[in-house]
């Protein structure tokens, strides 16, 4: 009998398919077009009906890079547990088998591009460009085909990529689309993306994923080909199967069932020749650069002050570079875009507008007060590299945010200083927990409320890509002269949707519970800090106790239970006392704590978005006074 060789197969392939499309050249032409720049979905869904939602896309484990939960948390911005949880992977740590399916859960929003263009479906991922990744290789082969580099190129207008600079965050678009409402009115209240396979039909997906095939076709209506991302509605997810890994060596093959020719051993033996010289050189080649390493490392040692304290060895390389132009380049390298944005101040100009950084100049913690040339400013004095603050700052302008009007490098001491708008009427902190002869009153809280507000949605919603703060806090929010709020210190602020931090900081009482727990930084996090704002606002009380309870669980389980009235009796024992003098409609005080309350939500997927919050305030302002007899107080005072 002939033995058929891969030669053979490939060559019998090649003539199939040259036979298949020169007698069906019909079936070629009439083939849909592939879906490469993203799925639509109406721009006035943007803040309602189904969007934004939870989804979940069908991924599997691939070799080398992402066999383990943690690569592939990272590379789509979640945690482990939110991974092994829908997949049925019983311990997060887990090692993966090759192709192991999994679910990944997407923050699905629609977004809108641009008027040539309009809204497209998806989950905003970060993507930080390494040596050697391409648009294509990565949406083809690492995100597997849930997007496309044409797509990419779409929210990513501003990048050539061709031409794409290592260490920089492109957004990539994972297709996503969330269920409208015939869908949820079926039951089909969760939406898989699903890269479609050369061996799929419509209904071995349904029966994978437990779904009805005209579900599909419904959701799916201009049709797909191989490898399009389609969208599966299901009402639960199916439980995936859990593959062994199997770490132990195969058992060798018996000679019965693999003879061993003669001309086999040979090329074996030629084979293991060339293998052993290759692993030969490549120990030489480590053991090389070992040796260098070690020679340069002993070198370096010399001249470093050995101490775990980085404050030494900062001033320690400050000494050995002082004055020299070599180290002012350095510095200056990292703000270059920033140069032709922002005046650029000198130190002495600086130095000599706060009276040498004298005590008396301090606002608060490193922010001075200084006069240059009649104009007064805010002076931040900053650890030594500024660019990840000045990267966010030359992104946003806006009313509600505090305005950055240059910056100043002193190469001498290696200190970097932001030169900002000076704020009047200093923090809400100060105004709420301080004492004060003069007190904000509910309408100036209001309105503090919104301008907070719209501030956020502004560098949640208008930003590419998306800015979280990261820090709001009642001292973090300043009031100018009009009592206007503006949002300051952008100091933590992250460029990006959904990313994953091992690096927890922030301030006790403001953090939301997924950033504790798992590092997830999404605008989610700005959402519960302001509901936390709101709450001070509300009850004047600090965000923290003295005991060390937060604010929002106490507010949380005081109101989570009972009907309206009782809560109406329980929110004046509750209310600022300052406010008990007022004519507020209890109506507005309810409306503004269940905001607050929704914001504090511990699910981040069940907190409004800033959009949703900026709407609901603006209702509650409307009615905050009213003739009515269901008011508390008397006639409104006046807090100035």
């Amino acid at each position: 009998m002939m033995k058929i060789n891969s030669n053979h197969v490939s060559l019998l392939f090649f003539f199939f398919f040259v036979f298949f499309f020169l007698l069906h050249p019909s079936q070629a032409q009439n083939k849909i077009e592939p879906n490469t720049t993203g799925y639509e979905c109406p721009a006035n869904q943007t803040t309602g009906s189904g969007y934004p939602c939870r989804t979940y896309a069908f991924y599997q484990a691939s070799a080398p890079n992402f066999l383990d939960l943690a690569s592939i948390g990272d590379l789509f911005s979640v945690s482990r547990p939110m991974i092994a949880d829908p997949s049925n992977i019983s311990s997060p740590n887990s090692t993966l088998a090759p192709n192991q399916p999994l679910f990944v859960p997407l923050a699905c929003s629609c977004n809108f591009i641009n008027s040539s263009f309009g809204a497209i479906s998806y989950a905003n991922l970060s993507h930080t460009i390494k040596k050697g990744d391409t648009f294509y290789q990565l949406s083809t082969f690492t995100y597997r085909n849930l997007t496309t580099y044409q797509s990419v190129e779409v929210v990513n207008p501003t990048l050539i990529p061709t031409n794409l600079t290592i260490g920089i965050d492109v957004m990539f678009p994972v297709f996503c689309k969330c269920p409208n409402t015939t869908q949820l009115r079926n039951g089909e209240n969760i939406m898989i993306s699903y890269v479609v396979q050369p061996s799929d039909n419509i209904s071995s997906i349904a029966t994978m994923f437990g779904s009805k095939p005209q579900s599909i076709i419904d959701v799916n209506r201009k049709g797909f080909r191989e490898f399009d991302t389609i969208f599966v509605p299901v009402s639960q997810l199916p439980v995936l199967p859990q593959i062994q890994v199997n770490t132990s060596a195969p058992p060798a093959s018996s000679p019965a069932a693999s003879p061993v020719t003669s001309s086999d051993r040979t090329r074996t033996v030629r084979g293991l020749a060339i293998g052993l010289g290759i692993v030969g050189l490549v120990l030489i080649l480590v053991l090389g650069l070992w040796v260098y390493r070690e020679a340069r490392f002993k070198d370096r040692l010399g001249m470093m002050v050995v101490a775990g304290d980085e404050e030494k060895q900062k001033q320690s390389f400050v000494k050995e570079t002082k004055g020299s132009k070599e180290a002012e380049a350095r510095l200056m390298a990292n703000v270059s875009d920033c140069l032709d944005k922002y005046r650029v101040f000198g130190y002495e100009e600086l130095r000599a507008a706060t009276n040498g950084f004298d005590q008396s100049c301090l606002i608060l913690g490193s922010v001075y007060k200084g006069t240059i040339d009649g104009e007064v400013y805010a002076i931040k004095k900053m650890n030594w590299n500024a660019y990840e603050e000045l990267k966010i700052l030359q992104k946003v302008n806006h009313g509600n945010l505090v305005k950055l009007e240059g910056f100043c490098i002193d190469d001498d001491e290696a200190n970097c200083f932001l030169v900002y708008e000076y704020v009047e009427n200093g923090s809400l902190y100060s105004w709420l927990h301080e004492d004060r002869t003069e007190q904000l009153n509910w309408k100036m809280r209001l309105h503090v409320a919104i301008d907070v507000a719209n501030g956020l949605q502004y560098i949640h919603e208008h930003t590419r890509p998306k800015v979280v703060h990261k820090d709001i806090k009642s001292s973090n929010i300043l009031l100018d002269s009009y009592m206007r709020a503006k949002i300051a210190n952008f100091g933590l602020a992250k460029s990006g949707m959904n990313a994953i931090t091992m690096h927890i900081v922030g301030t006790q009482g403001y953090m939301a519970p997924e950033y504790l727990a798992d590092g997830v930084v999404s605008t989610k996090i700005d959402v519960f800090s302001f509901g936390v704002v709101l709450l001070e606002l509300i009850t004047g009380k600090e965000a923290i106790d003295d005991r060390g309870n937060p604010l929002w669980t106490s507010v949380v389980r005081a109101f989570g239970a009972g009907n309206e009235q009782e809560k109406i009796k329980r929110l004046r024992e509750w209310l600022d006392g300052s406010l008990l003098r007022e004519t507020i409609s209890m109506e507005s005080l309810m409306g503004v704590l269940n905001i607050a309350i929704a914001c504090v939500h511990k699910d981040p997927t069940k907190r409004p978005s800033m959009v949703d919050i900026v709407y609901a305030l603006s209702k509650s302002e409307d009615g905050s006074f009213d003739t009515s007899d269901d008011t508390i107080g008397s006639p409104l005072v006046s807090a100035r």
